[in-house]
């Protein structure tokens, strides 16, 4: 991984090649965060905010995100998902809900930004859901944590690397 593939020998952006590479099972599993006041927190877990089942609703979204991916970023290939499974964490002491998405595929290239596209709309979508009444809440931290499958193997994020494997599902 020592050089950018999205761009030519003449530092012009294009698609990268994977016609040659194999078909393998891959998949990849992204992490992020929204912080909230307690209250709205409250709502959420309690299943009281106005629009109804937040989480439901964004784990829809969520999936729908992984499905849309190659028609938000501009570069990225459209993947035959397999699966995708998210879930929700709900952090009470920091009035948090951690969303977790997992992507798997059969292809020639990896699902990484399947799975973060499916964090960050799962995060958006509870961000819509309660503005109303939080226009303050915080998407954080929102990342890769394991990716599996292709000619660069299995990648663990480095804080978890102690022999443990992140499992969506």
């Amino acid at each position: 991984m020592n050089e950018l593939t999205h761009f030519d020998a003449a530092g012009q952006a294009h698609m990268v090649d994977v016609g040659e590479k194999a078909v393998t099972h891959r998949v990849a599993v992204a992490r992020g965060r929204i912080r909230m006041r307690p209250e709205t927190f409250a709502r959420i877990q309690a299943g009281t905010a106005h629009k109804g089942d937040v989480i439901g609703v964004a784990r829809i979204a969520a999936i729908q995100g992984a499905k849309r991916t190659s028609d938000l970023i501009p570069l990225c290939h459209p993947v035959g998902l397999t699966r995708v499974a998210v879930d929700f964490e709900m952090k009470e002491a920091e009035s948090a809900v951690d969303c977790i998405a997992t992507a798997e595929c059969l292809a020639r290239t990896g699902v990484e930004m399947e799975a973060l596209t499916a964090a960050t709309v799962g995060l958006l979508t509870i961000y819509d859901m309660c503005k109303a009444i939080d226009r303050g809440m915080v998407i954080e931290s929102v990342r890769l944590l394991e990716k599996k499958g292709g000619k660069s193997g299995h990648w663990v994020a480095p804080e978890l690397q102690a022999g443990a494997t992140v499992n969506n599902g």
